[in-house]
Parts: structure tokens; sequence; C-alpha cells
């Protein structure tokens, strides 16, 4: 597949992707398709798919509806719980209005009591995630995963077999491995794209409910990318960051921004939006699929796990590769593990990988773009 449009074109068209599906999950339930939304990072997109679902993250991202969230949430609770909560309550995000259920996930306190109000008026079911990564709770998870496939066949009617589910792991492993590729241009040094049009790619790829068709576009782009490099078309030679911490998208996409208009490159996220998602593939030669699920997904380093071992191992392999000049880790008001654990991260990245760090706390307003641009802005003229 050869990519015909401008890199520029191709970008927006990511960046749109968003809105664009707002049209197309309409569509895909009038054409009788299920549709399962999610949140988070540890769901096991892979049984839903296997069922001939259509998958969606469900928003979250933006301060519109968390006033009339507050009606029913503490005002001092993370913003992405209150966001989450007000747009299903106010039924302004159409994926969670056309979603046949919604997964909730017991990753931090304030989400898991979330989730009871929630299933008041809409079809919820909870994974219980272990806070931990030894043997023990990868064999609550799997059984986690093998219960969520029998709700999903007593509800919907419908028989999940084996070798579905190793048909998406095989076509979501094709989608992983792309958008590891394209992340993977970001180790040239200087940057061929900014970390905004990476990221447009990285998140715009996630409302794509076409799932074996992102492969193919996501590679034509990383060839062309590479072709332009090869020809010299590249940015000016800049301080990489690395971007780590709560998810990113939204509201706090101005992270992203004040690094790249105050003379910096984001050359690689690390949070849940980035690589965490995407940096290992389930193993297809396993035997038990199930098993190759829990083990794919417990993984997965964050901050509600303890010890958080494979956070700080991931991001020492990204600060590495990609030749990291300075970390910024964003995190949300009242996220209360991201920002205890900021303080452990801090040492990682000054003492062990001996580069410099930010912490900057933020919440979905834009009010506090100024003092962003202002303390980011110091941080970068310092590396």
């Amino acid at each position: 597949m050869e990519l015909i449009k401008d890199l520029p074109e191709v970008f927006e068209e990511f960046a749109e992707q968003r809105k664009n599906s707002f049209l197309g999950v309409k569509k895909l339930k009038e054409q009788g398709v299920p549709v399962v939304g999610s949140y988070c990072t540890y769901f096991p997109q892979e049984i839903a798919m296997a069922m001939g679902a259509a998958t969606v993250s469900l928003c979250s991202t933006s301060d519109e509806t968390i006033a009339d969230a507050e009606r029913d949430l503490p005002k001092n609770l993370c913003p992405l719980i209150k966001s989450s909560y007000g747009f299903a309550k106010t039924d302004k995000c159409p994926f969670f209005y056309f979603s046949d259920v919604v997964v909730g996930e017991t990753t931090c306190d304030g989400k898991k009591k979330m989730y009871e109000y929630m299933s008041q008026f809409k079809d919820v079911f909870i994974m219980e995630l272990p806070n931990t990564q030894r043997p023990e709770a990868l064999q609550l998870w799997k059984g986690e995963i093998i219960r969520f496939k029998e709700y999903l066949e007593k509800k919907f009617d419908v028989t999940i077999t084996e070798d579905d589910i190793r048909e998406a792991i095989r076509v979501n492993n094709q989608v992983r491995t792309s958008l590891k590729h394209l992340y993977e241009v970001m180790r040239n040094d200087p940057a061929p794209i900014t970390g905004h049009d990476l990221f447009k790619v990285l998140y715009g790829s996630t409302f794509k409910f076409d799932r074996k068709a992102i492969p193919g576009e996501v590679d034509a782009l990383v060839e062309k990318i590479n072709k332009e490099y090869a020809e010299g078309k590249m940015l000016e030679k800049k301080p990489r960051i690395l971007i780590t911490g709560c998810p990113v998208g939204g509201a706090t996409e101005k992270i992203i921004d004040a690094v790249e208009n105050n003379g910096g490159v984001v050359v690689t996220f690390e949070n849940c939006s980035g690589a965490k998602s995407i940096d290992k593939l389930v193993d297809e030669e396993e035997p038990d699929v199930y098993q190759a699920l829990a083990e794919r997904y417990l993984n997965i380093g964050c901050s509600v796990m303890t010890p958080d071992k494979n956070r700080f191992e991931l991001l020492g392999r990204l600060i590495d590769e990609y030749k990291v000049d300075g970390v910024v880790e964003m995190t949300l008001q009242a996220c209360h593990t991201y920002n205890v654990e900021s303080f452990a991260i801090r040492k990682f990245v000054n003492e062990e990988k001996g580069i410099p760090y930010i912490n900057v706390e933020t919440d979905y307003s834009q009010a506090d773009i100024g003092q962003l641009n202002t303390r980011i802005a110091a941080f970068i003229e310092m590396l």
C-alpha cells in the first residue's frame, strides 16, 4: 500500500478519526454489530473482538461534563473519573450511548466506586484487576478473562471459540507491531516528525473499528516518513523529551504542546496513550489462549500495581532507546497512585538514568496553560 497523501494531511485524518467514528458507531448499531465500551488499557479487547463486537474507548478526556458529574461525585476526585461519569450520565458521548455493555476494572478506588453509580443506568461488567503481578494474581486475572467471555456469551447468546480468540489475537498483534514500528521512527535524531503528529496516529488509531485495516495504513505511513527522512526532511535538532504519567488525550494534550511550543520535541510516550499499550504482544504460541491474554495484560506497568517493576523497566528502556534528554511526568490532580509513585519515578530518572525530570500536576481545564508553558520552557532551557 503506497501512501499518496502528504504527511500533514494523513496526521490530520488520524486526528479527526474520533469525531468520524461518532457516525461510524451509529452505523454499526444499525447493522446489528454489538459495541463494547471500555476505559482502560487492561481491557482484554480480543475477547470482545472474538464474538464480532466493535470495541471503543469511551469519552473521558474533557472537562465539558465535570460539573454534571460533581452533582453526584466529590469535587476532589480525579478529573478522568469525573469526566467518564459526566459523559455517561449526560449521554453526551455517542460511544457510551451506543455501547451495549461497558467494561470497567478495579484499577483504583475512585473508579470502582464510580462504576457502581454508572451501573444504575448502564450495563457495566466489572473485571477484578489484581493490584499485584505475582503468579497467584495471574491466575485470578485469567479467571476474570474467562468470566468476561462467559458473560458475553450469555448476554449476546453467542459462542466464543478459542479459534475466534486466536484470530483476534493475531489481528491485534499486527496492529501493535505496526504502531510500534511507527513510534520507533522517533529513535532518529533529529526526529522525523513532531511528537504531536505521532500522538495523533497512536490515539486516532484506537477509534478505527476496522482493526484489520490499521496495519496497512500505518505501515504505509512509516514507509513515507522513512523515505522523506532519507531525503533530508526532518525537524531541527531539539531536546528530546519522554512523557510519562497519567493518560494523555483531549484536554491533556496541552502537555505535548507545552513541550513542543517551547523548543523541545516529544520522542516517546510511556503512558497508556503510547508505548505501554502496544509494547508487548500476546504470545501466539501459548496453547492456553486465556493464559496468554492474562500474561500480556497483567504485565502492563501501571502505578496501581505494587510493586510496579514493569513500568520502571519500560521507562528505562525507552530513555535509552530514544536518547531521551529529559522526562516530563504528567499527573492528574487527585490521582493518588500516580502522584505517590512520582517520587520513585523522579529518583529513578535522576539517579539511575542520570537525566533531568519534572512533574507537572494538572486537570482538564485550560486555566493553567500559561503556568505549564513557563515551567516546561524553563525545564527545556536547562537541558
